[in-house]
Order: structure tokens, then sequence, then C-alpha cells
């Protein structure tokens, strides 16, 4: 809206005629008297539009401006809580990262359904599900025990085998920074360099029950509910040893022989100590 020519009314100078308009500046000619206002607050306050028509689009002129000018407040405070966001996360991330202690069963085992059978060695990522009951009811199910020493054990059974013949599908390390109790969203992506995909021949000879044991119930097989459980340090690195016996290709072989070397430093256990496997289906055979 061009102000030059229109003409405004002040409570105490009477009727006036703008003049001119610099940025903040609206200059005012009143009756023998010419005065200078802060654009716009003296219109908030002081000034306004003598002419019903030019009032009516001024001020829907200065809502529309306000509008722009909340929304680019409402931007800045948004990227300041984003920032204040970012570094709460980065604070907790280095107080979990500094002062994390070595749990015995920080590994975690998969069930996939028949979808995720494909899907999860193939994006080298899996959803740990969402929480069945409670307040938390609906959200992701964290994964806490994960760290970036954590392996993922990707497991399966047909609808209609019975649990003994779970087989293990494939094996991941987490990726590198990877905390589970800072995983809201309840994925759990693979490390870029550590994944091992087996070939059904070789899912074929590798049983989630030859190293797994319940100890509360050492005689059953029997998985329940949910879609992970958490899998001792050493049980995996089994795993990981026997695909290395299994392969044939000398290039896996050294993939999985680099993994294997991975994990058992972030585990801190020595490949020369692993015990047999030794779960249940080993026990019961």
């Amino acid at each position: 809206m061009d102000l030059i020519n229109k003409e405004v009314t002040h409570a105490k100078w009477g009727v006036g005629t703008i003049m001119a308009h610099e940025d903040t500046i609206v200059s005012i000619r009143f009756e023998g008297v010419d005065k200078k206002f802060v654009y716009p607050d003296a219109f908030e306050q002081h000034l306004a539009m003598k002419n019903d028509e030019d009032a009516a689009y001024f001020n829907s002129m200065m809502a529309a401006k306000e509008a722009v000018h909340q929304r680019k407040l409402e931007e800045q405070q948004e990227v300041r809580e984003l920032a204040q966001k970012k570094e709460k996360l980065r604070l907790q991330y280095e107080r979990l990262s500094t002062n994390h202690k070595l749990h015995a069963q920080s590994q975690l085992v998969f069930w996939c359904d028949e979808e995720e059978k494909t899907t999860v060695l193939r994006d080298w990522v899996l959803f740990s599900g969402a929480m069945k009951s409670g307040q938390n009811k609906g959200k992701p199910n964290k994964a806490v025990r994960l760290h970036q020493n954590s392996a993922v054990v990707v497991t399966a059974r047909d609808a209609k085998q019975a649990e003994k013949e779970r087989r293990i599908l494939g094996v991941y390390m987490v990726k590198e920074g990877f905390i589970g109790k800072l995983a809201d969203d309840g994925f759990v992506p693979a490390h870029a360099t550590y994944r091992i995909r087996l070939t059904e021949e070789e899912s074929a000879q590798l049983y989630f029950w030859h190293y797994y044991t319940n100890h509360k119930t050492p005689e059953k097989m029997a998985w329940s509910t949910g879609k992970y459980r958490y899998f001792d340090n050493e049980w995996t690195a089994q795993i990981v040893r026997d695909i290395y016996a299994l392969k044939t290709d000398a290039a896996e072989k050294a993939e999985v022989k680099a993994f294997l070397e991975y994990f058992c430093k972030q585990n801190q256990l020595t490949l020369n100590d692993l015990a047999p496997r030794n779960g249940v289906l080993v026990k019961t055979n």
C-alpha cells in the first residue's frame, strides 16, 4: 500500500497528510507542523487512517505482516528448541558412551515374520516392535541394552514348524555409534561393514536352539511372545565362529573372520577361549 498523500488522524495533532515513508519512519504534515513517527508502531498507538476503506486495507496489510512476523518468531523458537534437543541428545550420548558397562547379554535375537525374512537382510534394519500394554502401549519397544558392542542375530521358522527348528538367517553388528536407550523410533540399523547373510543351505545347518538355553527352564524350547530377546555375548561369538566354519568362499570367509575379530574385541572376548556351543538342542540330542 502506497502511504504517500494518505490522510491520517492523531489525537493531539488532528488530521495530517503522509509526506514521506522510509522503512521504519513516516513523516506527516499536520496544520503548521511536520512530525516524524516510528512505523508501524505509531499506528498501533497514536495514528489511524482517516478514510475507512484505507483503514480496512491498512489493517489487513498490517495483520498479514504481523502473521509473517509471528511465524518467523515461531520458526526461530523451533530452531532453538531443536538445537536444545540436539544438545541434550549429545550430552546423553556422551554420558552413555563414557559410562557404558559391558553387559553379558547385550546381543539381540530377532524373530522375523514372513515379510521380514526378506526385508531385514535386504535393508539391514529391523523394527523392534511396539509396546503391547501399559501407558506406553503402541510406542516403540526400545532395545535398551544394545550398544556399539551389540550384534543382531536374525532368526525365523515357518508357521507350521516346531520352535526347535528356528534357523539363523544372518547376523549384523549394530550401526557404529548406536545406543539403544536413545533409539526412540525402535529401529536397529546395521553397521556399514559387519554384516553376514546366510544361504538357505547354510541356514539349514544353524539352529538357534543349538546356542540358546533359558536358565529358568533349561529343558524347554519356547519363544513365547515378543519380537526379540537378549542373547549372551559368548553365544553370539559361537554363532559367528560356526558361520566361519560353514563358509567355503575365500572372500566370504575373510569377511566373517573380520566380523568375528571385531565382535570379540568389542565384547572383550578371546577367540581361542570360546566354549563349544551348548544350547538346549545340543543337550537333548
